[in-house]
């Protein structure tokens, strides 16, 4: 695919940004779109190799290798170096629903599995994915497919995270009738509220929901089930219920100190902190700000970057993340060979921004919190902590080992804990009756059914938390399942 000697002409060019110091200032996007000239040249770089595992899709040992939703990106990167870019948006729908979404919050594993990646940078497949979608909205190829006819079956969709609208849009588009039932105010579940306007503009999420209920889907917001409706009610009046409530059941911190007041979960933080920006652009004075702070995020992932960055643009006076890892190579290791995605060291945009405003990297690497010290009226004061040695013991696992002599403390008056989900919560999948196991929904691996007839689950809630485009397969594959499940001659393909 591409130009023959693309590979060898071109070099990867990576999506413009922002300079950080203009960009804390706001709360817009901080990624834009490249030329498309640049990008017919970035097109060009695919190297029609006789494998393109980009698009293989599997999990192995645990890590993602190539795209979970088979995007068959050689032929839309051909297209795209071409000029052929409407042609390439048809060959993108038709296996990712929402490109605008993978194409700026996906972490790209099928760029680790490039085949180019062996030897040189990657193929820019995220950015090409981004301005064929961008292009298509603005060029009016973006139209809604209003179904033709309609089955006469009834599907109720519980969540509306990217599990449940691909779900709910292949659903649809089979014909049959679909409400997407929504706890919160707003439809888009974590891509909503737990990913910051800043990487993800909310603007992106209502063009596409607007999109699907011109379609037909209709969408119920600001209602729980078992508490605004019940599992019998939406059983009796839907041929077909699907679970796709997420796994948002937070991890909590267990030690001395961490009930005072200023330990916040990060997620709170993030839905508090965007949905202020989108109620009355914080006039309504409901986020909290840590202006002129002390902040500390627990926990090194993804979630505390973006409670980094939050913190940053609220002028926070100092911000550091702690994490219990060592911090990460500059290359590949044994432990991640390609085609899977490596596990490397990078400047996340969050880190960038601190970097340029307070001239230091907030990340602490191999240091564990040992104590939360208050003040007498309750508040957070500090945070003791340690360093220690990540080892590997004779039994193969690795350890970590408390280096003495290391302890220190961290003055803080706000601290973010962002040390990951267990698992679905309980409330929901326990008033249907499904089987929880795991902090996860139990289901057939076939199609996706659970221990309830006419009630499947899919998503993070099934397989735990996971990747936007892992979410988005199995949002396609459970529409797959209830479609066979609900006509004798199935619609929706796989």
């Amino acid at each position: 695919m591409g130009k023959a000697t693309g590979f060898m002409e071109y070099k990867r060019e990576k999506a413009k940004e922002i300079a950080p110091l203009e960009r804390i200032t706001n709360w817009n996007e901080y990624a834009s779109r490249l030329s498309d000239e640049v990008l017919q040249k970035q097109g060009a770089r695919c190297m029609d190799c006789g494998t393109p595992f980009c698009h293989m899709g599997i999990e192995i040992r645990g890590t993602a290798a190539g795209c979970p939703i088979q995007n068959v990106i050689p032929e839309w990167n051909d297209l795209v170096f071409r000029g052929h870019w409407k042609e390439a948006l048809e060959r993108l729908h038709m296996t990712n629903n929402f490109p605008e979404f993978t194409g700026r919050v996906c972490p790209a594993p099928c760029e680790g599995s490039c085949t180019l990646a062996i030897t040189d940078p990657a193929v820019a497949i995220k950015s090409i994915e981004r301005t064929i979608i961008d292009k298509g909205f603005e060029n009016g190829w973006v139209i809604p497919r209003i179904p033709t006819q309609r089955t006469g079956k009834k599907v109720a969709i519980v969540g509306s995270g990217p599990a449940g609208l691909a779900a709910a849009d292949q659903l649809n588009q089979a014909g049959h009738t679909v409400t997407v039932f929504e706890r919160a105010d707003r439809i888009g579940g974590l891509l909503m509220y737990g990913i910051p306007n800043m990487k993800l503009e909310k603007e992106v999420i209502e063009r596409r929901v607007n999109l699907l209920k011109q379609e037909g889907i209709e969408f119920i917001v600001n209602t729980e089930v078992g508490k605004d409706i019940t599992a019998d009610e939406l059983k009796e009046a839907y041929d077909a219920v699907i679970l796709c409530v997420g796994a948002q059941k937070q991890r909590l911190l267990h030690m001395d100190g961490s009930d005072a007041k200023g330990i916040h979960l990060a997620m709170d933080y993030l839905t508090d902190v965007t949905k202020s920006l989108l109620d009355s652009n914080f006039e309504d004075g409901q986020a909290l700000n840590v202006e002129g702070k002390d902040v500390i995020v627990i926990g090194g992932g993804d979630t505390g970057a973006d409670c980094v960055a939050t913190a940053i643009r609220q002028k926070c006076k100092s911000v550091y993340q702690f994490g219990k890892h060592p911090k990460l190579p500059t290359g590949r290791t044994e432990d991640t060979p390609w085609p899977k995605d490596p596990n490397v060291y990078t400047l996340d945009y969050a880190y960038a921004e601190v970097e340029a405003a307070h001239g230091n990297d907030p990340r602490e690497y191999c240091i564990q919190t040992t104590k939360i010290e208050k003040y007498d009226n309750g508040y957070v004061k500090a945070l003791h902590t340690i360093q220690m040695e990540k080892m590997l013991g004779d039994d193969g696992f690795y350890y970590f080992k408390e280096l003495p002599g290391t302890e220190k403390i961290w003055p803080a008056q706000h601290v973010f804990v962002a040390i990951g989900f267990e698992g679905v919560e309980h409330t929901v999948p326990q008033h249907f009756g499904v089987t929880i196991a795991n902090n996860r929904i139990q289901t057939s691996i076939k199609d996706f059914s659970t221990n309830v007839p006419g009630v499947f689950a899919a998503g993070d809630a099934r397989r735990g938390q996971s990747l936007i485009v892992w979410a988005i397969k199995e949002g396609r594959n459970v529409a797959a399942s209830v479609d066979a499940y609900l006509m004798k001659e199935p619609v929706v393909l796989q």
